[in-house]
């Protein structure tokens, strides 16, 4: 039972980055996925949430606009589309699920990825 992250990197303010995140071994109660990060020396944040079953979502103000979440249900993925990335955006990136409702508090997730890292540089 795992979730693994992928697709991290540096790149320059206003550039994009796609991050993706494998679920393996999850059963269909996991129903609720989201995404994470965490900055040196901050608490672990939600960035977006999606439900599994029916893709409904949750974005934090921080990213409306400029980020999206998405699922592939067939490939047991999920995705995070970040574009005008900026240096405050710069943070580790965590995939995590759950079984029922989004909630927003990291404190709810029980199954977590190794993170991947986004840095980005002015």
């Amino acid at each position: 039972v795992q979730v693994v992250e992928s697709g991290g990197g540096s790149v320059q303010a206003g550039e994009s980055l796609r991050l993706s995140c494998t679920r393996s071994g999850l059963d269909r109660h996991f129903t609720a996925m989201g995404w994470f990060r965490q900055a040196p020396g901050k608490e672990r944040e939600v960035v977006a949430t999606i439900a599994w079953s029916d893709g409904q979502t949750y974005y934090e103000d921080f990213v409306k606009g400029r980020f999206t979440i998405s699922k592939d249900n067939t490939k047991n993925s999920l995705y995070l589309q970040m574009t005008s990335l900026s240096p405050e955006d710069t943070a580790m990136y965590y995939c995590a699920a759950r079984a029922g409702t989004c909630y927003l508090a990291p404190s709810w997730y029980v199954i977590w990825g190794q993170g991947t890292q986004v840095t980005v540089s002015s």
